[in-house]
């Protein structure tokens, strides 16, 4: 299926209109974009604004004062310089607008792809802008003027490309960081494409440094083309503030106003692009900005120091939801190569709640990111088989692999918040996903959405499709990430400590709705957890991982009876413990309350 450009949702107009509008009501913000639009439109009505010809040359005009039907006096070759003055914005304006779009067209999406990709893009990208950067940029750009004729135009395009390199490792940082974001995984795994994410997550995520760089880049640029005209490279018939410059600096010491009229234009221009660039850049960033991570496991599940190990494979492969065979994980560091999962070995049949538990470190979610394929890039990870709904994947191209995602199998992160771009609201989050790999109707997947989120126990879903997710509670968060795994109905549904985050009664909620749902679509479910009660609450079986191995894994009913391993045991006596603890916590409240009456 051809991918189709990302649309742009109601809601996102909407979020634009309110961008504008806090825009607004900064009175500096406000200023700035009124100079510069100033700035434009006398540029693009010069020849209507203009009262004489800025070329027509009038010896009785030369270097005369303001006055009279010449405002601001003549040059001293005797032309009007106010008529220059507003021809010469149209020059400006424009060559900052060439040089900023060559810019952005060359180094963003080369920064987003070499800092999303990694590897020898990165590299090879990272070379390139180094060394352009080592260039002598005036130099080359004398030797294009005199290659070229001093076509403007080339000109502006040669100092855009000098640009791109600012582009670049802004675009780059950025996307460094923004790649390991959970919403970035989730994406992956609701079936988006490395296009689709890289426009509508790591794109989006630029665009506050982008605006400052571009302020940045259209004043340099302004400066540089003055620079060339004020060198005399350009034609004289071309009205332009660089040569007005040039010709007040000749005579700066008896008609200093020849050079300040230009002088003047050229600053309050650089001035206002550098307001207008810091007002939204605010603004923009202030409304992006990522909900906070907690720290510790929950930071960044996939650098867990784990190491794992072997189980027992209870259904054969072609009838399995999810089989693992003898699964190894490793991890490249600075001290080598650093074994974190050996020969696990595990499988869920259709319709059935596996539980995968342990303690942190114990290898269990580096053990589901490999079947996901969701593993780091210093990570890698080998298998004597792994088979999803039947089908062997160990085989299969990335491609392939990744067409699975989203359509049969299904993702609930832990940290509901982290798993949420910031940056859209909730119904563009759900509808996305939908219209993307399912090839839904704008109409069909914003109906679905609607329905899913009903069905999770969201009772308004219109107004949390039109939230964004810093204005919904984490517990409906949650939900939210549930009712987008299951919106695709996949046959397979991974569960990444689902109840972490939230608090007791939100959590036994979610794993209600969660057996509700997996009985419901008929799907297999695993829960990886490091909680027994969680296990004794919906799972049919259990595989306990301690440092990388799968030491136990049998019926929820048997290991809770007979659990043939002393960790297990410990884990059970731990989740028990916690039970009972609360258990008097209550006992002694309601005991409180008894004796105040």
């Amino acid at each position: 299926m051809t991918e189709a450009a990302l649309p742009l949702t109601d809601a996102a107009v909407r979020a634009d209109q309110r961008l504008w509008a806090r825009y607004l009501r900064r009175p500096l913000g406000v200023a700035a974009l009124a100079v510069f639009l100033l700035v434009v439109l006398v540029g693009l009505l010069a020849p209507l604004l203009a009262p004489h010809d800025p070329n027509l040359v009038d010896y009785n005009l030369t270097q005369a004062p303001p006055g009279g039907d010449h405002l601001m006096g003549g040059d001293s070759a005797g032309r009007d310089i106010f008529s220059r003055l507003l021809y010469g914005a149209r020059t400006t304006v424009y060559g900052a607008a060439v040089a900023c779009l060559v810019g952005v067209g060359l180094g963003v999406p080369t920064g987003i792809a070499a800092g999303y990709f990694g590897g020898l893009a990165d590299r090879i990208s990272s070379w390139i802008s180094d060394g352009l950067q080592s260039v002598p940029g005036m130099i080359v750009l004398l030797i294009v003027a005199a290659g070229t004729g001093a076509d403007f135009t080339v000109l502006m395009v040669t100092v855009g490309a000098f640009m791109a390199p600012g582009y670049y490792r802004i675009s780059r940082s950025k996307a460094l960081a923004v790649r390991r974001e959970p919403y970035v995984d989730a994406a992956r795994v609701a079936g988006l494409t490395h296009g689709r994410i890289l426009r509508a997550h790591m794109l989006r995520a630029v665009r506050a440094p982008v605006i400052i760089q571009t302020a940045l880049t259209a004043g340099v640029a302004m400066g540089m083309q003055t620079g060339l005209q004020f060198l005399g490279v350009g034609t004289g018939s071309t009205p332009d503030w660089g040569q007005m410059m040039n010709d007040g600096f000749r005579t700066m010491g008896t008609h200093p106003l020849i050079l300040l009229w230009p002088s003047v234009a050229l600053g309050v221009t650089i001035a206002a692009l550098a307001f207008m660039g810091s007002t939204l850049a605010d603004l923009v960033s202030a409304r992006t900005a990522p909900a906070p991570r907690r720290r510790g496991k929950e930071t960044d599940r996939r650098t867990e120091a784990t190491t794992a190990a072997s189980g027992e494979l209870t259904h054969p492969a072609e009838v399995s939801a999810l089989r693992i065979d003898n699964l190894r994980v490793g991890y490249r560091t600075p001290q080598g190569d650093k074994q974190v999962v050996r020969g696990v070995s595990l499988d869920v049949a259709p319709g059935e709640v596996l539980g995968i538990v342990g303690e942190s470190g114990s290898g269990k979610s580096q053990t589901m990111f490999s079947a996901l394929d969701l593993l780091p890039d210093e990570g890698s990870a080998a298998a004597d088989g792994i088979w999803i709904g039947g089908e062997s994947v160990a085989g299969l191209s990335r491609a392939r692999r990744h067409a699975l995602l989203g359509t049969r199998v299904g993702y609930v992160p832990q940290e509901p918040m982290s798993n949420l771009d910031p940056c859209y609201t909730i119904g563009h989050q759900l509808t996305e996903p939908l219209r993307a790999v399912h090839g839904l109707s704008k109409a069909d997947a914003r109906a679905r959405a609607h329905e899913v989120l009903v069905r999770v126990g969201i009772t308004d879903p219109e107004r949390v499709m039109a939230s964004y997710p810093h204005q919904v509670s984490g517990g409906m968060a949650q939900r939210v990430l549930i009712a987008g795994a299951v919106a695709g109905k996949p046959d397979l549904l991974v569960a990444d400590e689902p109840t972490t985050a939230l608090d007791v009664t939100v959590q036994a909620e979610v794993l209600e709705l969660l057996r509700e749902l997996q009985q419901e679509y008929g799907m297999a479910l695993v829960i990886v957890t490091h909680n027994f009660g969680v296990v004794a609450d919906i799972c049919d079986r259990v595989a306990v991982m301690k440092d990388g191995r799968v030491i136990e894994s049998g019926t929820v009913e048997r290991i809770f009876a007979e659990p043939g391993d002393p960790y297990t045991a410990e884990l059970i006596r731990a989740s028990q413990d916690d039970t009972e603890s609360r258990d008097d916590l209550d006992a002694a409240w309601h005991g409180a309350r008894k004796v105040t009456a």
